[in-house]
């Protein structure tokens, strides 16, 4: 399923100046639905981030209908919200039972679920929104974006900084110009917050009662149940059911930069420093380089991402003082936690947090950093993209005919490709350079990475494409 040259020139022009850079025009359920009925919601995941999922669906004028979680005391809590909705623990069984009873279709499980969940929905023409990382392999990414427009469904990505002010502002000051043609980008983060960088345990637990942990495990292979090891939020850590720091905040992270770099594919990939890598589980912190070739009349860049957590007893890897001594100026003697920097031709611009919201200019002939909303060079830019009525309501305009959600899976399965190759890199290995051909997504130097695209799906679980 590569994407044809044009289409990756048509992503790279629409990626930070329109509203969702979707080509598909109308989704289907406008075509086929009375405008004044609602929307109905079947819920994949109501737990944790999936709760305030369910509940925005719901605030957004959805009626939720379906109910799907593997522990079956979430399951209960959320179905003394919205009682008329009927209860699974397995999603394939929701989808087929409900079918038509459905228009839309939440996320929220661990990454390994995403891909095989969305792809269901998609394929019975169910618009989705997904948790990011939209998913957990390349192929699963590349097969939800090319559905999305075949069936040209209404889809939206987790990453809630799409939705900010600020991030969209960054977009318009970088591409007016302002601190000139952009050369390199680097994006730290304080993950990993849970536990990883060790092997598998040996010893079992039983499954609780509540937990089903068949489709706990879903595609994945089997394996025993160990208490407080994977359910819940450990998962995060392990190579077969999650995509670590790079996967979980790069979505976030990255997202800015992303559009406003006009980023595509890269040409290479390496872990270039790591602790120790683990067989199942991911390093405790990497540098990761991504190399991007020359795109729409913008010089070739170099980003590389640094994950770590300050608080565990090792300092994590970091970038040069050269690049960040302005930042720590900035903030008082410390880095923050998490932060991107694009250097350009002309100046820098940081942005502090991980949704893009607050974010700062120096250009080369200044001694630091000031908000960009005080630079001088910054304040006659034109806003030139719309701004957002809300993350979930974005998604639900665009059911309802509205523009594309600014992450739409057109751009959002894109950015969500290139962030799964640095989780490549780290599982290949340090020291160990990728070369890489995007739109055919394989390496014609690592048999390795391009084994990693797709996952070897338990029987039962493979998206039927």
């Amino acid at each position: 399923m590569a994407i044809p040259a044009n289409n990756r020139r048509q992503f790279l022009k629409k990626s930070g100046l329109l509203a969702g850079g979707a080509t598909f025009g109308m989704p289907a359920f406008v075509r086929g639905q009375n405008l004044n009925s609602k929307i109905q919601v079947a819920c994949i995941g109501v737990g944790g981030k999936g709760d305030s999922d369910t509940r925005n669906a719901a605030k957004c004028g959805g009626q939720i209908v379906g109910l799907c979680d593997v522990d079956r005391g979430t399951l209960g809590q959320m179905g003394k919200v919205f009682g008329d909705a009927q209860q699974f623990t397995d999603f394939r069984e929701m989808l087929t039972k409900l079918g038509d009873k459905i228009d839309a279709v939440t996320i929220s499980t661990p990454d390994h679920v995403h891909g095989v969940a969305g792809i269901m929905a998609m394929q019975m023409g169910k618009h989705v929104y997904c948790q990011k990382p939209l998913t957990q392999t390349v192929w699963e990414s590349r097969t939800m974006r090319n559905l999305a427009v075949e069936k040209k469904l209404a889809t939206q990505m987790g990453n809630q900084g799409s939705a900010s002010d600020g991030l969209r502002r960054s977009v318009e000051i970088i591409q007016s110009g302002v601190i000139g043609k952009p050369l390199e980008l680097h994006v730290w983060t304080n993950r990993p917050v849970w536990a990883q960088g060790y092997d598998r345990p040996r010893s079992v637990d039983a499954v609780p009662a509540s937990l089903d942990w068949e489709s706990w495990v879903g595609p994945a292979k089997m394996r025993p149940y160990k208490d407080g090891i994977y359910h819940t939020f450990q998962w995060r850590g392990w190579n077969e059911f999650g995509t670590g720091a790079l996967g979980d905040m790069a979505c976030h992270t990255v997202n800015m930069p992303f559009r406003a770099l006009k980023l595509g594919y890269p040409t290479k990939i390496e872990c270039e420093m790591a602790s120790r890598i683990y067989d199942e589980t991911y390093p405790l912190t990497s540098r990761v380089r991504f190399e991007f070739p020359e795109r729409d009349g913008l010089p070739p860049l170099k980003f590389w991402w640094y994950d770590g957590n300050p608080q565990q007893t090792f300092d994590p890897i970091r970038p040069k003082t050269d690049v960040v001594h302005e930042v720590i100026d900035l903030k008082g003697g410390k880095l923050p936690g998490s932060g991107a920097i694009i250097i350009g031709e002309k100046g820098k611009l940081f942005s502090e947090d991980d949704y893009g919201q607050d974010f700062f200019v120096k250009l080369n002939d200044e001694k630091g950093y000031r908000p960009a909303k005080d630079h001088p060079a910054c304040q006659g830019v034109p806003e030139s993209i719309p701004r957002s009525p809300g993350h979930e309501q974005e998604w639900f305009d665009m059911m309802n005919g509205g523009a594309p959600a600014y992450s739409n899976f057109e751009i959002a399965a894109y950015l969500n490709e290139v962030i799964l190759l640095g989780c490549i890199a780290q599982r290949v290995g340090e020291g160990h350079p990728i070369e890489w051909d995007g739109p055919n997504m394989k390496s014609p130097s690592s048999a390795r990475a391009t084994e990693l695209v797709k996952r070897d799906y338990r029987e039962g679980w493979a998206p039927k494409v």
